[in-house]
């Protein structure tokens, strides 16, 4: 898939696609979830109100990640019993997609990693030990998610849910997990808890006082 530029199916206002392996965005005027096919798009479901956010990262918020560009390019939004969190999905600039999330000032820089022998979601435990690409983890927290919303662009198709499940895994060395049980096959990605400041990102939002 391309870029593409057309017009909403819902309301008519100018719609974009700005990144070719997006699957699915939203119309900022009239918060149509909107997916695309070879051939056409298709309103697919409406956002509601998010809820309130108080991360500085947003849509087009740019940044470097093991020496690499990336511009966030879009974010789903869980409800738990802290409050809620981000994912936010980037775009490396090798086009390739990552995910930042982003839960009470902790962030985690993950992409997914294929594997088949994850556990089933009633099978999980906190205290367990897994091995993925010769790291062992343990599993640390297990987190009943409930979905609230997307924004942005999207590299699957992601609007029918309801509640979701999570369970975080560590390292001994740093690394980071998350098994993501959201769709019916469980999902693994990996990567490392990030230091906000590291990552050098720019476009923030801004707040009074800051």
């Amino acid at each position: 898939m391309t870029h593409v530029s057309a017009a909403c199916p819902n309301c008519g206002a100018p719609l974009d696609f700005k990144w070719p392996s997006s699957v699915q965005t939203v119309c900022t005027y009239c918060k149509s979830i909107v997916v695309r096919t070879d051939v056409d798009l298709e309103k697919v479901g409406t956002v509601s109100d998010l809820p309130p956010d108080s991360s500085p990262i947003q849509i087009a918020t740019e940044g470097i990640y093991q020496n690499k560009a990336f511009t966030v390019a879009g974010r789903i939004v869980y409800e738990y019993d802290e409050g809620t969190w981000n994912e936010w999905h980037v775009v490396m600039q090798d086009g390739t997609s990552a995910w930042l999330s982003d839960a009470q000032a902790t962030y985690c820089f993950t992409r997914a990693t294929p594997h088949k022998d994850l556990p089933a979601a009633n099978a999980v435990q906190a205290g367990q030990h897994y091995t993925w690409d010769g790291i062992p983890f343990t599993v640390s927290v297990i987190t009943n998610a409930k979905y609230r919303g997307v924004e942005g662009e999207l590299p699957f198709q992601y609007w029918d849910k309801t509640t979701a499940t999570f369970a975080d895994c560590q390292s001994a060395r740093g690394d980071f997990a998350t098994i993501d049980y959201s769709d019916d096959e469980p999902a693994l990605y990996r990567g490392e808890i990030v230091d906000f400041d590291a990552l050098k990102m720019k476009n923030l939002r801004t707040f009074e006082g800051w």
